[in-house]
């Protein structure tokens, strides 16, 4: 199978220790760290692309927990076997304790050029609270070291909506964030993921009002109150110069994700690694979630995966709930009749209402959808 301008997508499963509000497939097991990465590379040859890969991307987990000599074998795996652009953009996810001087010396080495930093929050007791391993100033330092390591393009990760967190707290971590002069930052609300430890933690709060390990475990923000945070840091960004190009992101000029931006706007990816997905247009698939059985199925050349056509509705309602994340929004002139028909019913009370809005042949999400767009689109798709 081969992409046509592709981004690949490498998915490294290993944490130093858990988030109490993770739900992504992780192991803090590391000592399979170096047959797993053997087990990609395999992965990496197996699924070679000959055409235009533009975008790479570590994600996970924590990629900044592989040493630098295994992140040179993933990258020297991957420039063997796949034509790379030469100005891709390649990115990192990284923890800010790991970004130590001798990891930045040894970034040097590699061809990253874009890092995604997840802060969360800039305050050290939340920052506990959640069981990350950083402080808040260890983000500034691991910029600070970032930058004299010559990477002009760093994101950082927010978070809002903890329990305990109030407006004020918010703002704080806003301005924070834009004193480190970054170029993208995404910014997500928490959700209490079922079976992490901070759903156990809320559940039991809520039951009898028991506060478990921390003061800060208590009721979460209100609805108004989130609403109030998101708003305030899109006007706050934009202010700035940020360009709000999708619900959760905001870029300076020319500093939209181009990695991201492929899942977005449709462009086939390659995903490697254990629980990675992959999309050629019309087919998507999905590794193994499991790292003992991913590693195992490649040592004897076999992926373990599932798949799924995307066609029909299921190309239809993939396309609403991906396209209409981003500022452009769906583009009607690629929906067949039907769906187009189908689609425009269904939004027509929320365009009354002042929640979506057509412009160009595209529908869009409004300022005042933003914050609700899960249930708007959730009525534009078609079970």
């Amino acid at each position: 199978m081969h992409l046509k301008m592709a981004g690949i997508y490498i998915h490294i499963p290993f944490c130093a220790s858990r988030c109490i509000y993770c739900a992504f497939y992780s192991t803090t097991s590391l000592d399979l760290r170096q047959r797993y990465v053997d087990a990609v590379c395999r992965e990496t040859g197996d699924r070679s692309q000959e055409t235009g890969v533009r975008s790479i991307y570590l994600g996970g987990g924590t990629p900044s927990q592989l040493t630098i000599s295994q992140l040179h074998q993933i990258f020297d795996a991957l420039y063997k076997y796949n034509k790379v652009s030469e100005d891709a953009e390649v990115t990192i996810e990284v923890n800010p304790d790991d970004v130590t001087a001798d990891f930045v010396e040894g970034l040097r080495t590699l061809p990253i050029n874009r890092v995604s930093m997840g802060a969360q929050t800039f305050d050290d007791e939340r920052l506990r609270f959640l069981h990350r391993r950083h402080t808040a100033a260890q983000v500034a330092e691991a910029v600070q070291r970032l930058r004299a390591a010559g990477i002009l393009n760093i994101s950082i990760d927010l978070m809002y909506g903890f329990p305990g967190e109030m407006f004020t707290d918010w703002e704080h971590d806003i301005e924070a964030a834009l004193a480190l002069n970054v170029e993208h930052l995404s910014a997500y609300c928490l959700t209490i993921e079922e079976g992490t430890p901070l759903h156990k933690i809320m559940k039991r709060y809520n039951e009898d009002g028991h506060t478990g390990d921390s003061p800060q475990c208590v009721p979460l923000p209100d609805e108004e109150t989130e609403r109030e945070m998101y708003y305030t840091l899109k006007d706050r960004l934009e202010a700035a110069g940020f360009e709000h190009y999708e619900i959760s992101n905001f870029a300076k000029p020319g500093f939209r994700s181009r990695h991201n931006s492929s899942y977005w706007n449709g462009t086939p990816y390659l995903g490697l690694g254990a629980s990675a997905h992959s999309y050629d247009g019309n087919t998507r698939s999905w590794n193994i979630a499991d790292i003992q059985q991913y590693i195992e199925g490649m040592e004897r050349g076999e992926r373990l995966f599932d798949s799924e056509a995307i066609e029909g509705d299921t190309r239809y309602n993939d396309m609403v709930t991906v396209v209409m994340r981003t500022r452009e929004g769906l583009d009607l002139t690629q929906l067949s009749e039907k769906h187009r028909d189908y689609c425009l019913k269904n939004a027509r009370h929320f365009i009354d209402n002042g929640l979506l809005k057509t412009n160009d042949n595209h529908l869009s999400l409004t300022r005042k959808g933003l914050f609700i767009s899960d249930m708007i689109l959730a009525e534009l798709i078609k079970i």
